[in-house]
């Protein structure tokens, strides 16, 4: 069992910057990937981005490409959503994820963050 520690988020302007951590709670096969999903009122859980620990490489959905960036500090299993340039539709609450590959549909990641929210007002 992987547990996932988020932090960050808040309430910030359009075109301002955020910084979301998530903490695992192992560094075991299921936290080879970490990264995040996110959810707006009435909307399905979409794909944010993903990171994965052994090969470095990173993952991002179409419209967050340029403006956020992934990281993760392996020593301490932490991962970091670096976002700028934020804009209304980034408003949702953002959700870490734990697994050991790479995937974009949700019902692939079996250990979840609690959620964060995320709002950015224009």
């Amino acid at each position: 069992q992987v547990q996932l520690e988020e932090s960050g988020g808040g309430l910030v302007q359009a075109g301002g910057s955020l910084r979301l951590s998530c903490a695992a709670s192992e560094r075991g096969s299921n936290s080879y990937v970490m990264g995040w999903f996110r959810q707006a009122p009435g909307k399905e859980r979409e794909f944010v981005a993903t990171i994965n620990r052994i090969t470095g490489s990173t993952y991002y959905t179409e419209s967050v490409k340029g403006r956020f960036s992934i990281s993760r500090d392996n020593a301490k299993t932490t991962a970091y959503l670096q976002m700028n340039s934020l804009k209304d539709e980034d408003t949702a609450v953002y959700y870490c994820i734990a697994g050991k590959y790479a995937r974009q549909n949700a019902d692939d990641y079996e250990y979840w963050g609690q959620g964060t929210q995320v709002t950015v007002s224009s």
